[in-house]
């Protein structure tokens, strides 16, 4: 895995060998905003909890770019893959193709976090390191890594916009997905968030938060070392009949919840519904620089409109509060949009060592990136604020 002549590169198999100072400097150099996800932490409880490992099909397999001399120079959060299942960025209909034909799509590389539909860097250089040469050689690293494994592939999902440029200056491959986000337009409160609606728009939203709250139930934001062990239970089984449901198994144990909020309190941000002091629901929030991540939702009791409360107009409350700049509610969902979240661009990059895969897969991507940006298009003008109505 040698990427280019200044640097050379290995891959390493637990996060835990680099040390979490060096790692945290990398993910935050070129003055990016905290991303709890590609903090050491986090990864670091995913692999110690076992949710990560050759036992669930993510392998780690994270690049180590190093100068000559032997400094770090850079990083990227990589995993061997023997499926396709937590990356959000569905290539199974590749998978499928590829085997048809013979070929054998898995092991795969992937860039990403695990379980974890949110845009943050992937390619972590060094701050004392050229940004851009740092860069590429992890990009280069990656393409050896897939030839030294005899992956199919190299797939880097929820890239920033820098990265994904840079990858597909050199030869990778470009997708585009969608999301909904909510924007801060610098609200002073939720009421001015309210003011920018439409007015039939502004009257929905306002009942429905009413009605979500009847029957004697509550709401609590925990953030920090106020979420206790007994939150985590109950939070636990509302993440595991969520899962169950959705996806038949649930990715993340019991004991990565403790570990994760053990490790980094100030990321944490629990909305616990109680009715009569019980939990019935709740959604788990992690605090970013600049962003809140919802990222998991659960409930052992169905009340109207309760879901909609839990997850994003809370997020939307404390955002505010915290004064930061948006609310990323996780992948997909339509809904999201009438409750003043708008449809923006995720981006990933892909590579594939057989030509023939990746003419075929350049020519649907061409494709998709067309009916995703048609459909951006088309759902931005249905947004509820008063401007779009006006316009």
């Amino acid at each position: 895995m040698e990427p280019t002549p200044q640097f050379r590169a290995r891959a390493v198999e637990r996060i835990a060998d680099v040390e979490q100072a060096i790692w945290n400097a990398c993910a935050a150099s070129g003055g990016a905003p905290h991303n709890p996800f590609v903090d050491h932490r986090f990864l670091k409880a995913l692999e110690e909890s076992g949710s990560v490992g050759p036992r669930t099909g993510w392998t780690p397999a994270h690049i180590a770019l190093e100068t000559g001399a032997g400094a770090p120079a850079g990083f990227a959060p990589c995993y061997l893959k023997t499926h396709s299942q937590g990356e959000y960025v569905f290539d199974h209909g590749f998978a499928d193709a590829y085997e048809r034909a013979g070929g054998s799509y898995y092991p795969k590389l992937q860039a990403a976090v695990p379980f974890t539909p949110a845009t943050g860097p992937r390619l972590l250089a060094a701050p004392d390191q050229r940004r851009e040469q740092a860069q590429a050689g992890l990009a280069a690293a990656m393409l050896g890594l897939m030839r030294q494994t005899e992956a199919s592939s190299v797939h880097v999902t929820f890239a920033t916009e820098e990265e994904r440029a840079l990858l597909v200056e050199r030869g990778f491959l470009a997708r585009d997905d969608q999301q909904f986000h909510w924007r801060n337009d610098g609200y002073g409160s939720y009421d001015d968030f309210l003011a920018d609606l439409a007015s039939r728009k502004r009257k929905q939203l306002k009942r429905e938060r009413r009605d979500a709250v009847t029957g004697g139930i509550t709401i609590r934001r925990l953030a920090g070392r106020d979420v206790t062990e007994a939150h985590w239970d109950a939070f636990f089984d509302f993440y595991m009949d969520t899962g169950s449901r959705k996806w038949g198994r649930p990715y993340l144990n019991r004991r990565f919840f403790s570990l994760v909020g053990e490790a980094m309190p100030e990321s944490i941000l629990l909305v616990l519904a109680e009715r009569d002091g019980r939990p019935i629901a709740g959604a788990l929030n992690f605090i970013g620089g600049e962003a809140i991540y919802g990222r998991y939702w659960g409930a052992i009791e169905e009340h109207s409109f309760l879901h909609f409360e839990v997850c994003y107009h809370q997020a939307i409350e404390a955002a505010i509060e915290r004064g930061l700049g948006r609310v990323e509610a996780g992948a997909q969902g339509e809904h999201k949009l009438a409750r003043g979240y708008r449809p923006v661009t995720t981006r990933s990059a892909h590579a594939f060592a057989d030509p023939g895969l990746a003419r075929a897969v350049a020519d649907y991507l061409a494709r998709e990136r067309r009916y995703v940006a048609a459909a951006q298009a088309e759902l931005e003008a249905a947004t509820p604020f008063r401007r779009a109505e006006a316009g």
